[in-house]
């Protein structure tokens, strides 16, 4: 069974990255430039997973996540954060709005593969 997982990041060349590792790995990846891009795409579209960046233009990834998670059919997706963030209170935030697993960035592909995988047993 084919998984779809939407990446959401503001950088093209990550996107990019990203898309071609898990690509390789035989998922389906969506992109999406931001939070708003987002949640745009989401509407009427399933997806397995979201991995998405925290810092974005129009919404950033704390408020996407947020957005999720008040949402029935959101919140049990898991959603990881791909991002340069390592703060603890960054992490910690995001743990209490429902982030299911943070990843800081530059990322080694097979652990990516890995996480996902994790995720979607």
């Amino acid at each position: 069974m084919e998984r779809n997982i939407l990446i959401v990041d503001d950088s093209e060349s990550m996107r990019q990255l990203i898309s071609y590792t898990l690509m390789g790995a035989g998922f389906k990846v969506l992109e999406a430039v931001d939070g708003k891009d987002a949640l745009r795409k989401l509407n009427g579209t399933k997806v397995d997973m979201i991995i998405s960046d925290l810092n974005m233009p129009k919404i950033d990834g704390l408020c996407l996540l947020k957005a999720l998670r008040n949402h029935s059919a959101f919140r049990f997706i898991p959603i990881v954060m791909l991002t340069t963030e390592a703060q603890l209170e960054k992490v910690v935030e995001a743990k209490k709005a429902g982030v299911s697993g943070w990843i800081v960035k530059p990322f080694k592909p097979d652990k990516l593969v890995k996480v996902v995988k994790k995720f979607l047993k």
